[in-house]
C-alpha cells in the first residue's frame, strides 16, 4: 500500500467493473500524482464517470483496487469514507444544485456540513469563492434564475470553498460561453498551482483540456489505450489517438451503431 505522503494520490490496480453483462472496465491501470491536473478522455460511454465513483467509493470494483491517499476505498468503514470524501471537491456534470437555496447558500451548504467557521468567517469564504467565479453579485439568485453557463460557475464555487485535497470535475466546460470557459480554465490552474490541489477532469473538449492538462489518459475497451502531456498525444502514431484527437468519424471507434446493411434496410418492405 502507498503511503500517505507518497507523490502519487490515486493508484488504480487491475480495476474491473461491470454493469449486468456489459464489461465497463476490464483491468484498467492508471496513476495520478499529486499536484497535477490529469484529464481523463473518451469515446461516450467508455465509463468516464462511472470512473469517478469508483475513485469516490460510490461503487464498488467488482476486481482491482482504487487507492486514495494511501487507503484501499473499499475498505474504508462508512465513517471514513465520509472522512475521505470531505477532501474531495466535486463539480457535478448537471451542477446539482439544491434548488431551494440561493446562490450563497448552495456555496455555503459544505461549510455549514463540515466546518464550525463562525457566520462572519462563512460569509467571507463564500464571498471570495463566488467573486473568482465571477458570481458576487447573484448571490441572492436562486437556481431557477440563473443561466446554465452561471449554474456551473456557482457549482465550481461550492466545489473548491473547502479547498479540497482532490478536485474532480466532469465535463466542467459544457454550457459555457468563451469568456466563461476562459474563467473556468484559469480557475483550475490557478487553483492548483497555488494551492497544490490535485485535479481530475472528465471531458470530451480536447482543445481546452490540453491547456490545462499535465497529463491526459485515453479510455477505450475497458483500459487506458493511450496516456502522456497533451504533447505527447497530439504527435502519437496510434490511429485511436489519432481519431480522437482530430475528431475523425473514420477509424477504430465506429461512428454508427452496430445495424443491418443501410441499402438493404432501406429497400425492405419490412418496418424497422
Amino acid at each position: 500500500m502507498l503511503e500517505a505522503d507518497s507523490e502519487i494520490l490515486v493508484d488504480i490496480r487491475g480495476l474491473s467493473f461491470s454493469r449486468g453483462d456489459r464489461k465497463i472496465f476490464d483491468g484498467l491501470d492508471m496513476e495520478i500524482r499529486r499536484g497535477e491536473v490529469a484529464a481523463i478522455m473518451g469515446p461516450s460511454g467508455t465509463g468516464k464517470t462511472t470512473l469517478l465513483r469508483l475513485i469516490t467509493g460510490q461503487l464498488v470494483p467488482d476486481e482491482g483496487t482504487v487507492t486514495l491517499n494511501g487507503l484501499v476505498v473499499k475498505d474504508q468503514p462508512r465513517d471514513k469514507l465520509f472522512e475521505m470524501r470531505r477532501e474531495i471537491g466535486m463539480l457535478f456534470q448537471q451542477g446539482a444544485l439544491l434548488t431551494d437555496f440561493d446562490v450563497y447558500e448552495n456555496v455555503a451548504f459544505p461549510l455549514r456540513e463540515h466546518t464550525n467557521l463562525s457566520e462572519r468567517l462563512l460569509r467571507r469564504v463564500v464571498l471570495t469563492k463566488l467573486h473568482a467565479v465571477g458570481l458576487r453579485g447573484a448571490a441572492r439568485l436562486y437556481p431557477s434564475e440563473l443561466s446554465g453557463g452561471m449554474a456551473r460557475r456557482v457549482a465550481l464555487a461550492r466545489a473548491i470553498v473547502m479547498d479540497p485535497e482532490l478536485l474532480i470535475y466532469d465535463e466542467p466546460f459544457s454550457g459555457l460561453d468563451p469568456i466563461s470557459l476562459g474563467v473556468v480554465l484559469r480557475l483550475i490552474r490557478q487553483i492548483n498551482d497555488a494551492l497544490g490541489t490535485t485535479s481530475i477532469i472528465v471531458s470530451h473538449d480536447v482543445k481546452e483540456t490540453a491547456t490545462v492538462a499535465d497529463r491526459s489518459f485515453l479510455i477505450s475497451d475497458g483500459k487506458v489505450v493511450a496516456s502522456g502531456s497533451p504533447q505527447q498525444l497530439r504527435v502519437d502514431r496510434s490511429e485511436f489517438v489519432r481519431q480522437f484527437i482530430l475528431g475523425l468519424a473514420d477509424g477504430p471507434v465506429p461512428f454508427h451503431y452496430p445495424a443491418p446493411d443501410y441499402r438493404e434496410q432501406l429497400l425492405s418492405r419490412e418496418e424497422s
